[in-house]
């Protein structure tokens, strides 16, 4: 079965199902459009965004963004969310950070503020151009159009302290934890390396603790 046969089985079977999910206002043009270039970022992945298909529901998407180096987020794994409305692709999808995060752009509620989305979006931009931005995003904020006012002006007249502040929420809300994929055994080695882990993890939470205390007093 060639992987094109099988992607079009998947789109035949979601267009029957979302006769009763809440896609039904979104033409099977678009539902097509939608999950063709998806599964394209899936098969050839973005550098630093891994996309993440929800098969029940295509107007909820979420990718998983990597932190750029050199900026206050590296190091970090940031979840986005991009959610279609009825009037998509003639009008933008709505934005958001999953994982808190410290930025001008970014409201409380994860809200993303970004021209692409708004006064600069045209219908054929298309999900990976939207991505790409918000990543863009992370690299070169924009203090003009804040919805964070304290990052904004922390980024125009203080940047340490800026920088400081997106670090941390980095760390405490950001960091991904690092995959053990040996198998366990009830060798000497395994036990040890599990109490060193367990030290380690309390070590870790200590720290985010202190630094959430510190977080409360800026």
């Amino acid at each position: 079965m060639s992987s094109s046969f099988f992607f079009q089985t998947q789109i035949d079977n979601f267009l029957l199902f979302s006769q009763i999910s809440n896609v039904e206002n979104l033409s099977p043009q678009t539902i097509r459009q939608v999950m063709k270039e998806m599964q394209s970022m899936v098969e050839t992945p973005l550098e630093g965004i891994k996309i993440q298909i929800n098969d029940a529901d295509v107007t909820d998407i979420q990718a998983l963004i990597e932190g750029p180096a050199g900026t206050p987020y590296a190091g970090g794994l940031f979840r986005v969310k991009l959610t279609l409305g009825k009037d998509f692709p003639q009008a933008p999808p709505k934005a958001f950070f999953i994982t808190k995060i410290f930025h001008p752009n970014v409201a409380a509620n994860g809200e993303i503020c970004v021209n692409t989305l708004k006064k600069d979006w045209k219908p054929d931009l298309g999900i990976k151009h939207i991505l790409l931005t918000i990543k863009c995003l992370l690299i070169v904020p924009n203090p003009e159009s804040a919805l964070n006012e304290e990052a904004g002006k922390l980024l125009l007249e203080r940047y340490d302290d800026y920088s400081q502040r997106a670090k941390m929420m980095t760390e405490i809300h950001a960091q991904t934890a690092k995959s053990t994929d040996a198998k366990d055994d009830d060798g000497p080695s395994s036990k040890k390396h599990a109490v060193d882990k367990k030290l380690q993890d309390k070590k870790k939470e200590k720290l985010i603790k202190e630094k959430k205390r510190m977080l409360k007093r800026l």
